[in-house]
């Protein structure tokens, strides 16, 4: 018994977080904002509901109830968007899967989140089809396909995704439930190992979700207002595309969905949308700048958040030059994943070339709600000096709070009551964190680490 809870009146309603109601507050804000998918489909906000109704009727006569599992193999779309609301409203988990890790791996995911329907892009059937003998029986498959020809595939489909949509009701009966209720699950991988599965609740993806549209909102540059355009340039199966499509929503922003990531393709968006932010690893934002189309393309209104890996200088300095508001930030697919943002305070606005890249480059500072320390061997705190280096650990109400069907590795991701990231990093006196390696490649001595290469700056 909690004797420090609040006494409930009887008839007041305890209202349970949900993801829900970040869709609710999109829509009423702006019904007729538009989401764009490529060149190949253009809805309105209220189109979106409509259609998120439609999928979880369309599911529900597919046997998806409370606690079923569906997952998703397709590119960043209007449909990954759909499936990012209608799945976690109706009580079911959506396992974002990801396309990009072996076969094998692909398989394990499936099997391990024990998926009821798998929803199918066609250029993913040769993946699909490597491994479905293999699959758990009973699995349903709904085909997704931009063209009007029906794929060759030895393959079942209860039903292709328009069409299951078309047919299906407008409105449906979102079910209420805890909002400690798990929404979304997917599979982090590393260098050994099977993949780990991590999850989150209605309530976690909720307050995350409130607290980056707080910070991006409140900050001197690189926000992300109801005014802007959004364009993730992240897979929506990697940690709910950083989160960021669940803020583009509760802003009411117009929101494109570029498909598979070609150069060309994405600053051809940028151009005809008028897209002015986005997200993406170093990567990406390299290739975009290195295409010869970029040169054809203003890009001093766009604004990018890196993350996945620290971000060169050199890279941050050619992003500048184009105009670009370009900051790091740092998390983890057991995060939620968004920890801290590379945001200049405010006296830092007017820094020199070279010392403001050095600040935008950084890790940067713990976001609202982030508990963050550095820590030796023992779980002492290092000072935040600059120089000094420890273990990033975290808490925050968002955090993964195990690994899926996983209780030893959960233990140890959770030992002393902290996450524990991985990454060795530095705190300046500014509050900056600045990672500089992985535990793995440090060795213990005297209770702290001490690297045996730099790889990360």
């Amino acid at each position: 018994m909690n004797e420090l809870a609040i006494t409930r009146t009887p008839a007041a309603d305890a209202a349970p977080l949900s993801i829900g109601q970040i869709l609710a507050y999109g829509l009423a804000k702006a019904p007729e904002q538009e989401i764009v998918y490529a060149d190949r489909a253009r809805h309105t906000y209220a189109m979106l509901a409509e259609r998120v109704s439609r999928l979880a009727s369309a599911l529900s006569k597919l046997g998806v109830k409370p606690g079923s599992t569906v997952a998703m193999m397709d590119w960043d779309s209007h449909r990954y968007l759909e499936c990012f609301f209608a799945v976690p409203m109706m009580g079911a988990v959506l396992h974002t899967v990801n396309v990009r890790i072996s076969p094998e791996q692909v398989l394990y995911t499936i099997n391990h989140a024990q998926d009821d329907v798998i929803l199918v892009n066609v250029e993913f059937l040769p993946l699909l089809e490597a491994i479905h003998a293999k699959i758990r029986p009973g699995v349903q498959l709904v085909l997704i396909s931009d063209g009007t020809s029906a794929p060759q595939t030895k393959l079942e489909f209860a039903a292709e995704y328009e069409s299951m949509l078309q047919r299906a009701e407008p409105e449906f009966a979102f079910p209420r439930f805890p909002d400690d209720s798990r929404a979304t699950t997917f599979y982090t991988t590393g260098t050994t190992g099977l993949p780990k599965g991590v999850y989150y609740s209605h309530r976690q993806l909720v307050l995350h979700t409130m607290a980056v549209s707080q910070v991006l909102a409140t900050t001197a540059h690189a926000t992300f207002r109801a005014e802007d355009v959004y364009m993730p340039v992240t897979p929506m199966f990697h940690v709910h595309a950083w989160g960021l499509p669940y803020v583009a929503t509760l802003l009411g922003v117009k929101q494109v969905y570029p498909g598979r990531y070609v150069p060309d393709a994405l600053l051809g968006l940028i151009a005809r949308e008028g897209v002015t932010f986005s997200h993406c690893v170093p990567s990406i934002l390299q290739m975009m700048l290195s295409a010869p189309a970029s040169q054809n393309v203003s890009l001093g209104k766009w604004k990018v958040i890196i993350g996945g890996s620290a971000m060169p200088v050199a890279l941050a300095r050619a992003a500048v030059e184009r105009g670009i508001d370009v900051i790091a930030g740092y998390g983890m697919s057991e995060t939620c994943p968004i920890l801290t943002l590379a945001h200049l305070r405010p006296h830092m606005l007017g820094y020199d070339g070279e010392r403001r890249l050095s600040y935008l480059c950084r890790a940067g500072r713990p976001i609202p709600f982030v508990q963050l320390r550095i820590v030796d061997a023992d779980m002492n705190d290092m000072a935040n000096d600059g120089a000094s280096q420890g273990e990033v650990v975290v808490r925050a109400p968002w955090l993964t709070q195990g690994y899926l069907g996983e209780p030893d590795r959960s233990e140890e991701l959770w030992r002393d009551g902290w996450l524990h990231t991985g990454d060795v990093a530095t705190i300046d006196s500014e509050g900056y964190l600045r990672i500089v390696d992985r535990i793995k490649d440090v060795v213990k001595t005297g209770g702290e680490w001490s690297p045996r290469s730099t790889s990360r700056t």
